[in-house]
């Protein structure tokens, strides 16, 4: 497994060999970004849209959290990450399409199922459990249609794009401009076991293999 030391050889045969094979690419970067997507990806180490998308460096805008969830539009005190970022995007960036990109087995959405972190102290897991109470309604909704199983994991992965999705809209800055056709927004579910991306059809709430 790679610790810091690999990450500089890493960062050594990629200045020798990824940087030089690219450097117009890197020289225009360093004048500026026009990044085409935003993408909302979880923070697990096996979900890495850079790959998955095989895109080039300054094509995505990204940001990443545990179980890729967008909060709700709030105006209270607070150092909203996901928000700010999420402001840039579109009002500065005027990104035209949004991603919220889910995965397969992902520790921030069974914790939310199994309440793991209910009662803990912040540093203790109080945090996680905090912010995965963004969950909480769609939990409750995936409990009762399918307990606590592997099947009620895999649904409640796909609730958490379904949520923050929602989350995105209440914005004000995300549905004017999709009123205007000028963002589209998009689901999507990576299975890390096949390497199958699905894509979520908001009309049916279904998911299907691109």
């Amino acid at each position: 497994m790679t610790d810091f030391s690999g990450l500089i050889e890493g960062y050594r045969r990629f200045k020798a060999n990824g940087w030089k094979q690219q450097r117009e690419r890197w020289t225009q970067l360093a004048s500026g970004q026009n990044p085409r997507l935003m993408v909302i990806a979880c923070s697990d180490s096996r979900v890495d849209p850079t790959i998955i998308f095989d895109t080039s460096p300054g094509e995505i805008f990204m940001v990443r959290n545990i179980a890729n969830m967008v909060p709700p539009f709030e105006t209270t005190a607070g150092r909203h990450g996901v928000s700010a970022a999420l402001e840039f995007a579109v009002t500065q960036l005027e990104v035209p399409e949004i991603v919220v990109l889910g995965h397969q087995s992902c520790g921030g959405c069974a914790a939310a199922l199994t309440r793991r972190f209910e009662n803990a102290e912040k540093g203790q897991g109080g945090f996680i459990a905090d912010w995965m109470s963004m969950l909480d309604e769609a939990r409750d909704k995936v409990v009762a249609e399918h307990g606590h199983g592997e099947e009620a994991v895999r649904a409640l992965e796909w609730e958490a794009v379904k949520v923050s999705i929602a989350n995105l809209r209440t914005f004000p800055c995300v549905p004017i401009r999709e009123q205007k056709g000028k963002l589209k927004i998009h689901g999507a579910y990576f299975a890390v076991a096949d390497g199958i991306l699905h894509l979520l059809d908001e009309e049916t709430g279904e998911f299907s293999p691109a």
